[in-house]
């Protein structure tokens, strides 16, 4: 029988998920605590998955009707109506960051569109 070093060790094993023993523990700055005036675009080249709901619908019709695109044709179109949508949407949402144009109420920014906002509002000194 094999014993786990769970049970030989005692308060002082090394384990990253035990709490820690000391209660204060000194910050040390690495690097200065301060806000760079732009931000990288490695982040913006995670693309959205479109059209999910309609796709999977259209599918379920296939299966049931054995593939017979004739029977399923509500569907299909309901499907190419949204992608249609999203290319429209996609395609003028890319003008505007490509401009660098600031839309009021858009949640999701571009790298382009948050600097010029950086620009804008420079941090006091």
């Amino acid at each position: 029988m094999r014993i786990s070093t769970a049970l030989l060790g005692g308060p002082r094993q090394t384990n990253a998920r035990r709490p820690q023993l000391e209660k204060n523990v000194p910050f040390q700055m690495l690097l200065p605590l301060k806000l760079r005036k732009e931000v990288s675009g490695k982040g913006d080249k995670m693309k959205e998955a479109a059209c999910m709901q309609e796709m999977a619908v259209m599918f379920a019709c296939f299966k049931k009707n054995e593939f017979d695109q004739a029977q399923c044709l509500k569907e299909i179109a309901a499907f190419k109506g949204c992608y249609k949508d999203y290319n429209e949407r996609a395609k003028l949402q890319h003008e505007q960051a490509k401009k660098g144009i600031l839309v009021p109420g858009e949640k999701n920014l571009t790298h382009r569109q948050v600097n010029q906002l950086l620009k804008s509002f420079p941090p006091l000194k």
